[in-house]
């Protein structure tokens, strides 16, 4: 079966809703903007292509708004068409990012399809891009275990 490559990946799993783009949008902010100035920032919101973002003040909204051009860009080279078309600065105060959670244990699964592990070349970002392929193994992985009957939505059989 031949399958065309789709262009953009990341619009097709977290665009269709706007609380999974905001997802991928926040999680995308710190690429964009670098580890320093995510911390001193919040995605707060996503509506009608405007991301909007959190700053401690005014001087803050000035100097992102020159930066804007620049960080769109990242955002597109990583969100593709989910990616924001314009910037809004809010000033007030900015929450603390939480502490990171302990890493769950892996549980062992498949490499994602080729074609995700294709389409993430594009990403530019090594670590973003093994950050995508993982998370879409474990994605892929759920519905290969649910059709093998390994999961809780496959098997099929009954015992009485």
């Amino acid at each position: 079966m031949d399958r065309t490559r789709d262009p953009d990946l990341a619009t097709r799993l977290f665009g269709s809703r706007p609380e999974h783009t905001l997802a991928l949008l926040r999680a995308a902010w710190p690429a964009a903007v670098g580890a320093d100035l995510a911390r001193r920032t919040e995605v707060v919101a996503f509506d009608r292509g405007v991301l909007r973002v959190k700053v401690p003040d005014a001087r803050w909204q000035r100097s992102l708004q020159r930066m804007r051009g620049e960080i769109l860009a990242r955002l597109r080279s990583v969100a593709g068409g989910a990616a924001p078309r314009s910037l809004g600065f809010v000033a007030g105060p900015v929450a603390e990012p939480p502490a990171p959670a302990p890493p769950p244990e892996a549980a062992p699964c498949l490499p994602a399809p080729e074609a995700v592990a294709e389409a993430a070349r594009a990403i530019p970002d090594p670590e973003m891009r093994a950050r995508f392929v993982a998370s879409a193994a474990r994605y892929f992985a759920r519905f290969r275990r649910d059709q093998t009957g390994d999961g809780t939505g496959g098997g099929g059989s009954t015992t009485g």
